[in-house]
């Protein structure tokens, strides 16, 4: 079940609730009882390691072991851009 995090606008405190996808946007009581919350924009962090199997590697591309690692941007993650 996903981890939303919230915080009280009441007392500033930051909390997490596990809940239905589809209750995400569903009001969130503070911890300390106060009701006044906002949900808060969560980043996904993915970390992996590219595999030299010859994806990727056609003419102009260098091989993976040349190209830098990681990356990300532009409208799929950087694959497409060059």
């Amino acid at each position: 079940m996903p981890r939303y995090e919230y915080r009280c606008r009441t007392c500033g405190d930051t909390f997490e609730l596990s809940r239905p996808m589809a209750e995400s946007a569903a009001p969130a009581d503070c911890p300390a009882g106060h009701d006044d919350t906002v949900k808060l924009l969560s980043t996904v962090a993915v970390g992996g390691s590219a595999s030299a199997s010859g994806a990727g590697s056609g003419p102009g591309r260098g091989s993976a072991a040349s190209r830098p690692a990681g990356g990300g941007g532009g409208c799929c993650g950087g694959g497409c851009c060059g």
